[in-house]
């Protein structure tokens, strides 16, 4: 029996990248699109000046008739995404309305690629990296950001993460409907050697997030990465959205959406699925079903293709096969160690700094949460899972 299932391609997903995108991303559009280009590499400067609102605001019509494929729309969709929040977010107080510039492309590409006018987990790490020498791996080191807001190694070094993260999820991913088909088939030696890739590709990812404090520290982190990547939704200093002007869909009324967050990144929700890791049913619960709106939509399918089928616990617990419960704990174990990790982190480099701008809530996450009850709530449900 193959340990690798090719059905992962029917949603644009390979064993060797996971979630991140078969083709590493654009790195800029075509030359009608040089001044909207330009504007998004010069983020860093506007946004330290006062003149980022009125430069956005004062570009030509954007070409997008000119855009041709999915990876050109995917780019535009970072550019866009950049410079929404850069205007948002980018001066003492938020901007509560998008100039038609600027909106009606960004919903219109959003549209497009199934996604809402928002900057998501995709445009800020699966679609804005590039590598060094396109002959060695996906990893830190040989990774690059295409795009920034203020720009620096702590702004580079938390997203470069993020994207090395998801290459080292890619063996777990790429085994997730072959663990399945075993427990279905009542494989046990065959389930044993997948949960191992599983559980290895876990250990890299920990080991992967470990290194975040290398390069980004958290008092830069929560004053100079994070407040440009909040939304518009369950924040407190803009109760009631965002105004995007020209957008007829919307009607000239303020929209809600929430902001970047890991919750945005399939893998976790993908190891959920395939292990029977549970979440009670409540708000938290429905906020992550509503995160999935803001994944790319194989994605969104290829994590419901994963729990419309039953998850791999229930044969563990009924076989009774001492070494095949051993490997479903440890794998529930590197999970719950990865999501305990990510706790951690986030105490350390939000709940703990010192709020100084009402644009910034250190107890209220980028996308809208109270965030620390959600976190340990997550880790104590995994914790559960574990059979004894």
């Amino acid at each position: 029996m193959s340990t690798m299932s090719p059905s992962i391609a029917a949603f644009d997903l390979s064993h060797e990248r996971g979630f991140l995108p078969l083709l590493d991303p654009l790195t800029r559009l075509p030359r009608a699109f040089d001044a909207w280009e330009s504007v998004a590499q010069g983020l860093p400067k506007l946004l330290v000046s006062d003149q980022v609102r009125r430069t956005i605001a004062d570009l030509p019509p954007f070409p997008i008739e000119a855009i041709n494929d999915c990876r050109e729309r995917e780019r535009a969709m970072v550019l866009l995404s950049y410079l929404g929040h850069a205007y948002v977010w980018g001066g003492p107080r938020p901007e509560l309305i998008l100039p038609a510039v600027l909106a009606v492309p960004w919903h219109q590409i959003a549209d497009s690629l199934g996604r809402p006018p928002v900057l998501s987990y995709s445009s800020y790490a699966l679609q804005n990296f590039f590598r060094f020498d396109t002959s060695r791996e996906i990893e830190c080191g040989n990774l690059g950001l295409i795009q920034n807001f203020l720009g620096g190694i702590d702004e580079e070094w938390f997203i470069l993460i993020h994207v090395e993260i998801e290459r080292k999820a890619a063996p777990a991913i790429a085994v997730l409907d072959a663990c399945l088909n075993a427990a279905e088939a009542r494989e046990a030696e065959q389930l044993e050697v997948l949960l191992s890739r599983v559980e290895s590709s876990l250990h890299s990812m920990y080991a992967s997030l470990r290194r975040m404090p290398e390069h980004c520290e958290p008092f830069i982190y929560y004053h100079r990465v994070r407040p440009y990547i909040h939304g518009w939704k369950d924040h407190p200093d803009i109760p009631d959205g965002v105004i995007y002007e020209g957008v007829e869909a919307y009607g000239g009324h303020p929209q809600q959406f929430r902001g970047e967050t890991g919750a945005q990144s399939a893998i976790v929700p993908a190891l959920d699925a395939m292990l029977g890791v549970r979440h009670k049913e409540d708000v938290l619960s429905s906020y992550l079903r509503e995160m999935r709106t803001y994944m790319p939509p194989t994605h969104r399918a290829f994590l419901e293709s994963l729990e419309s089928r039953v998850p791999v616990r229930r044969f563990v617990q009924r076989a009774g096969r001492r070494p095949l419960t051993s490997k479903y704990n440890a794998c529930v174990e590197a999970l719950e160690a990865f999501r305990s990790l990510h706790f951690e982190y986030a105490a350390a480099y939000i709940f703990r700094q010192t709020q100084t701008d009402a644009k910034n809530p250190h107890a209220v996450g980028t996308g809208g949460t109270p965030f620390m009850q959600y976190l340990k709530k997550h880790c104590d449900e995994t914790a559960e899972s574990r059979l004894e």
